[in-house]
């Protein structure tokens, strides 16, 4: 436990060049005391850690100090070459570099754990686009991708419906959601999101813009994407539901949260063990076919619009089963 303890505070200190005790020990999750004790031991074991006094002062490695990875786990090694992801890596046209780091690392490592890669690749594949459908890259995504590594603003040709429209924006990141590329970037200190496959055009500027150091790209797309799914869910039906049916609903819902609620909301069951749900849906027709895929495990009570569609479903499958 030390041991990587110490090691973490040691690339720490290579990472970000200087940070005071409390800064250590915020990041290692242990006490300033702690960190005085972890600091000596370093020194002790040759590694050139120097303390800087005063107000500004803090912990920092003399001479460009560097350590090679080799206090690497096998597990940490394996996981590292788990994090790289190829397939999106080359739609951004990073293969190269991908495969060039991979090589770097690789050398760095000692010759026991030259083989992570290897079972790495043997027992882990990720494949991120949908069933049923393999699209190849939008035109524009390394050209955004560029502009994303060098915080370049671009001119942007977006299709909005049936129209054109044109945009300057500041590219903050991309995100890849079920196959599909969006740009998350400012617009007149507007954040806001755009389908990659609908960009039309894109002109990288030569002007640069000032990040925002703590703009968090993976928060911001949890907050907008669940905020966009409870925005598509305007209307509500009222169903009773056997228990075949509450169990097989987490598989029709759009949003997995839906079903949480639902569950968590479900009044007592009857005697035949069904239950009363108000479940959140985009439209009555939507929910129709949403719902249509439980059968006779689910009875509609409201809206009557909804009900109506689903005595006349009944009828007509009575009809042709007769």
């Amino acid at each position: 436990m030390r041991a990587s303890r110490l090691i973490s505070l040691l690339l720490l200190l290579q990472a970000r060049g200087s940070m005071t005790a409390g800064e250590l020990a915020r990041e290692l999750e242990v006490s300033e005391r702690t960190v005085y004790r972890d600091v000596l031991a370093l020194s002790a074991a040759g590694v050139p850690v120097y303390a800087d006094r005063g107000r500004d002062g803090g912990y920092r490695l003399l001479g460009g100090y560097r350590t090679r990875l080799t206090g690497l786990t096998r597990d940490e090694a394996e996981a590292l070459f788990l994090s790289g992801l190829p397939g999106p890596a080359g739609d951004m046209g990073l293969a190269d570099a991908v495969a060039a780091a991979e090589l770097k690392v690789l050398a760095a490592l000692p010759p026991a754990l030259r083989d992570a890669p290897a079972r790495a690749g043997q027992r882990f594949h990720l494949d991120v686009p949908g069933w049923f459908r393999e699209t190849p890259p939008p035109p524009w995504l390394t050209d955004l991708a560029r502009a994303v590594w060098r915080d370049r603003v671009v001119e942007l040709r977006y299709r909005r419906g049936d129209r054109e429209v044109t945009r300057r924006v500041q590219p903050y990141g991309l995100v890849l959601k079920s196959g599909a590329w969006y740009l998350v970037g400012r617009v007149d200190d507007d954040t806001r999101t755009y389908r990659v496959d609908r960009v039309t055009g894109v002109e990288v500027t030569e002007e640069s813009f000032a990040r925002d150091e703590g703009f968090d790209l993976a928060g911001h797309w949890r907050e907008q994407a669940l905020s966009f799914l409870r925005t598509m869910l305007r209307a509500e039906a009222t169903v009773r539901l056997s228990p075949a049916g509450l169990r097989r609903l987490r598989h029709l819902v759009d949003a997995p949260f839906v079903y949480d609620e639902v569950v968590a909301a479900a009044g007592e069951p009857d005697g035949q063990g069904w239950v009363i749900v108000r479940l959140p849906v985009e439209s009555v027709e939507v929910a129709y076919h949403q719902l249509l895929g439980l059968g006779p495990e689910v009875e509609v009570l409201d809206p009557p619009a909804l009900r109506r569609l689903f005595a006349d479903a009944a009828g007509r499958f009575q009809a042709l089963y007769r």
